[in-house]
């Protein structure tokens, strides 16, 4: 997924808008402990059929940080050294590489496959502990939560050149139809069918599909609208469409936010912004 780079950036009030920024999946919890906010969670791509573990912690003045699981074995340490290490720590965000979690007939066959299955299994829910150590051995402690309630991937994502829309889905695309999701279910894998996860918040993002090293490529447009928003649309503000030229290409993904912050992305490609002679 190549959103990640600014997943970092946090937007927790529904509705507040980011130009050339970026969305976060981190609604993290506030306080956590010693730390200021801090969150574990699962991101699923669901167009393109991957998935990963991503975490976030916000301390002061720290010079090392981790994360340990539910069994307590170390998974995630950072340390300071050298100029970092005299200004210190605060926040840390981090993601694990995101292995296709099906079998891509286009993906390089040596390319490592992690099923939905495999994944819950290699990350267990429960208590994810955040310690920190700041100057003269200060001690800094935090716990949150990971679950597998997983959210149904958006469905019909569309654009009309003003409106972004999109409905409930009731699968995880390619990494579980609505079959193989009950038979998760029935098995005890999941604790809960996604189509039955409740959606918190929905976060859009529409990003200009232009060519490495065009600037235009860093207009990118994202907001969250609460989960219970009817319809189920965005207006994109003509301030920003102005600021495009005619015949631009985009991608559009539309992501459905758990309650634990847990999300599901569907992404579509395709889409011309202010359109005039049509997009290549």
């Amino acid at each position: 997924m190549e959103r990640v780079a600014y997943r970092i950036h946090r937007l927790v009030t529904a509705g507040l808008l980011v130009l050339g920024g970026g969305a976060a999946t981190a609604l993290a919890t506030e306080p956590c402990g010693d730390f200021g906010e801090c969150k574990v969670l699962v991101e699923i791509n669901a167009s393109d059929g991957d998935i990963g573990f991503h975490f976030l912690m916000d301390g002061d003045d720290l010079e090392s940080a981790s994360l340990r699981g539910p069994k307590g074995v170390r998974i995630f340490e950072d340390r300071a050294r050298g100029p970092l290490l005299e200004q210190k720590l605060t926040e840390t965000f981090a993601e694990s590489a995101e292995p296709l979690c099906w079998h891509d007939p286009e993906a390089d066959p040596d390319e490592e496959i992690v099923t939905l299955e495999q994944f819950l299994a290699r990350w267990a829910p429960g208590a994810y502990t955040f310690n920190g150590v700041g100057e003269d051995g200060e001690k800094s402690n935090g716990t949150t939560f990971l679950t597998h309630h997983l959210p149904a991937a958006p469905a019909d994502v569309d654009f009309d050149g003003s409106v972004i829309s999109w409905a409930v889905g009731d699968d995880l695309g390619h990494c579980a139809s609505f079959a193989e999701l009950n038979a998760l279910v029935a098995h005890g894998v999941l604790p809960s069918h996604p189509q039955d996860v409740p959606v918190v918040a929905w976060e859009i993002v529409l990003e200009p599909d232009v060519d490495e090293g065009d600037p235009v490529g860093k207009l990118k447009l994202s907001l969250r609208v609460p989960g219970d928003v009817s319809p189920m649309e965005v207006t994109v503000p003509a301030d920003y469409l102005a600021a495009l030229p005619a015949d631009t290409p985009a991608k559009i993904e539309v992501g459905a936010i758990g309650h634990n912050d847990n999300a599901t992305f569907s992404e579509e490609d395709g889409f011309c912004l202010n359109e005039d002679d049509g997009c290549d």
